[in-house]
């Protein structure tokens, strides 16, 4: 029995660095900045109203809010995202109280992961998040 749980600690201490480095964040690929996101969920219900983002451009994103484009400076090293400078053109729409909410949790957006080879998540403070997908052509 002695034997089994030294051979079991051993186990279990070569297989720790692996799960470490498995936990650790998925850097977002080039490719997948060359396109636009379609945002599917905010704080894991279903998106209020449609959004997009890109990151195409470095040092920048952009995208369409419920109503107008947006952009936004990216200060931060993929996968972390520090956004500042937000600012959007101002036409009016029924869904602009949608398009502040938008922008206000875009704003405390700070880690940018690949959850799957479709799926893209922003996360936050206080467990905010919202999940983009890649549009279907």
């Amino acid at each position: 029995m002695k034997v089994l749980s030294r051979f079991m600690a051993a186990a279990l201490a070569a297989l720790l660095p692996m799960g470490c480095m498995q936990a650790a964040a998925t850097e977002v690929p080039s490719e997948y900045l060359a396109i636009e996101w379609l945002l599917v969920a905010v704080d894991g219900q279903p998106a209020p109203a449609r959004a997009t983002i890109d990151f195409a451009t470095p040092g920048r994103i952009s995208g369409q809010a419920p109503c107008n484009r947006y952009f936004a400076t990216q200060s931060g090293d993929l996968p972390e995202v520090r956004l500042s400078d937000i600012g959007a053109t101002r036409m009016a729409c029924p869904d602009l109280a949608a398009e502040a909410d938008f922008l206000a949790q875009l704003a405390e957006m700070t880690r940018a992961e690949v959850t799957g080879p479709t799926s893209l998540l922003l996360t936050g403070g206080k467990g905010r998040s919202m999940e983009f997908v890649r549009p279907m052509n």
